[in-house]
Formats: C-alpha cells, sequence, structure tokens
C-alpha cells in the first residue's frame, strides 16, 4: 500500500575521480599521526600473582606456626578443664545493707568444640571478666555426645539453671566450632532464643565443613556436613528467632571448608558476620584482638542491627 505524502528518495552516486584521487596520494602527503606519550611499564600478572601468593604463603606460614604454638599450651591445659566447672551461687548482701544497681548486662556463658573442654576459653574469660559485674561460665559436655540436638537438650537445663542462679531472664553465649552449632540448634530450634539474647560463634560450620573426611567415622562430625539433617533443618524458616548472632570467621581457617562456612546466612536470622584476617581455627578463642571485639559485641544493645550499619572486620597479623 502506497504511503500518501512521502518525497521520492533520490540515490546520489559518490564522485569516483575525487574518491579515486584520494586513494591514490602518496604517504608522504598524509597528515602524521600526532606521537602518543610513552606509558610506564606494567608488571606482568605473572609478577602480580608471584607477589600475591608470597604475602598468602608469608601470612599462612605464620599462622600456622601460631596454630602449633596455641596447640602445644592448650595441651598442657587441657587436664584443668577435664572436670566440670564448680558451680556457686551468688554471695546474697546482709537484708540492710544498701542496694546497689545490679548489672543489667546478661551472665556469658562458655561452650567448647569438638572433642575439647573448657580449658580453651582461660585467657577469653579473662579476657570477658576484666570489666567486673558480668558472670562468666563455661559448660563441659561430654567427649562422647554423638548428637547435636542431646547436646543441645543439655545446654537448655544449663542455661535455665544459670539464670534462676543469677536472676538474669537471658544469658549470652560464646561457642567456639562446635559448640557455637550446637548452640545455634538451641537457640533457633528448641526455643531458645527466649533466653539468649546474643549468640557469639568462633569459627563455626553453620553451612557445614568439608574438612578431613576419613573424620566421618564420628557421628557428631557427620553432623556437621554440608546436607546433614542437623544443617538442614538450620536452614529451614524461623521468623520468630529473637536471638542475635555475631560470627567471627578466619580467611586462614584451615577447618572450614570453605571458609565462608563459619558465616551465617539465614533471611530470618539477625546476624553479623566478622572476617578475621591472619589467624587460624585454634587461635580464634586465644587472640587478644578476637576477645576485645566480642566484648565489644556483647556490651552491645543491638549487635545484630549496630553491624549492617557498620560493617568490618578485624586483621590480627
Amino acid at each position: 500500500m502506497p504511503i500518501t505524502g512521502a518525497r521520492p528518495f533520490r540515490f546520489r552516486s559518490l564522485p569516483l575521480p575525487k574518491l579515486t584521487a584520494l586513494l591514490t596520494l602518496p604517504s608522504s602527503a598524509l597528515p602524521a599521526a600526532p606521537a602518543l606519550p610513552s606509558l610506564p611499564a606494567l608488571p606482568s600478572l605473572a609478577a602480580l600473582h608471584a607477589k600475591a601468593a608470597g604475602r598468602i604463603s608469608l601470612a599462612l606460614l605464620k599462622s600456622t606456626a601460631l596454630e602449633v604454638a596455641i596447640f602445644a599450651g592448650h595441651l598442657a591445659l587441657y587436664p584443668s578443664g577435664v572436670i566440670q566447672e564448680r558451680r556457686t551461687a551468688p554471695v546474697q548482701p546482709p537484708p540492710d545493707a544498701p542496694r546497689l544497681p545490679r548489672d543489667g548486662r546478661p551472665p556469658v556463658l562458655l561452650l567448647h568444640g569438638f572433642i575439647d573442654n573448657r580449658s580453651v576459653f582461660v585467657l577469653l574469660r579473662r579476657a570477658l571478666s576484666q570489666d567486673g559485674g558480668r558472670p562468666v561460665e563455661s559448660l563441659n559436655y561430654s567427649p562422647l555426645t554423638c548428637d547435636i540436638r542431646t547436646a543441645a537438650e543439655l545446654l537448655g537445663r544449663h542455661v535455665e539453671e544459670l539464670c534462676e542462679r543469677t536472676g538474669h531472664r537471658r544469658v549470652d553465649i560464646v561457642g567456639h566450632s562446635l559448640g557455637g552449632l550446637i548452640a545455634r540448634y538451641y537457640a533457633q530450634r528448641l526455643g531458645g532464643d527466649v533466653r539468649v539474647r546474643t549468640l557469639v560463634t568462633l569459627g563455626t560450620p553453620h553451612a557445614g565443613t568439608r574438612v578431613a573426611p576419613l573424620a566421618d567415622a564420628h557421628p557428631i562430625v557427620r553432623q556437621m556436613r554440608p546436607g546433614s539433617a542437623v544443617i538442614e533443618e538450620l536452614r529451614e524458616p524461623a521468623p520468630d528467632c529473637r536471638t542475635q548472632f555475631v560470627c567471627f570467621w578466619s580467611d586462614l581457617d584451615q577447618i572450614m571448608v570453605p571458609r565462608e562456612t563459619a558465616c551465617v546466612d539465614h533471611p530470618d536470622l539477625l546476624a553479623q558476620n566478622i572476617q578475621v584476617t591472619g589467624i587460624g581455627h585454634l587461635a580464634l578463642p586465644v587472640h587478644p584482638a578476637v576477645a576485645n571485639g566480642i566484648r565489644q559485641a556483647l556490651d552491645l544493645t543491638n549487635p545484630g542491627a549496630d553491624a549492617r550499619e557498620k560493617p568490618g572486620g578485624l586483621t590480627v597479623a
């Protein structure tokens, strides 16, 4: 159908003589291109890779040496933590004594990792107790424990007893490795969020770890694998969980495979993930910089919310 009102299209050919003359000009008649400034020589990709690998190797070497030293010291202290900690009721003042305001901060409960005991927290406990006024206790669960759910139930009974003994309605928990996973199961799956205000985890395999496949002979190690029934339960919705999570994870943690498994990634949980640079798995509950970070997190009223406004990390080596 013809379009009315359209102007006819006329094709105009290019004058070939002029184009031919342009193409036959000698190169000397063409204008010279402007000279470009010389660029400085850039390091090759291989050189940059070697430099970065050297820094990583040095940091890994230093962290490994620190891990060996900490492991040797922990072996010496291990017998002192085998026996369960003695519980003492707080001393009640006389009835006529003036009433001082009670420290509003909840007590702190320390929970160790796999095949370990409370002796791993000797330095951390001292650092947390320096503030004064805040009770700090540790709990041993049996090295023969074969189920995270059973250990979480034991933790729940102890938390109830701790609240009754201290007069506080809620507690804070610091868990290293498996201890953090047990505490999370208690808070998220057993209603423990009523009692646990803040849960700090140190190198805890929240999404499961693939390290040491030969250790699968132990049932609790199988529960710490990605895709296990326990890990899948922790992936389920938890819209009413009131516990706030602060998770320290290290870029040189050889027990967490992959490293980011020590982070909490759940849409219903209020969590702060703090990367620690320069130390390994055993150093997390020992290093003074991490202890200071834990103390600061426990002093916050809403550590998860505050963390989303000011995310950050720790460089300790």
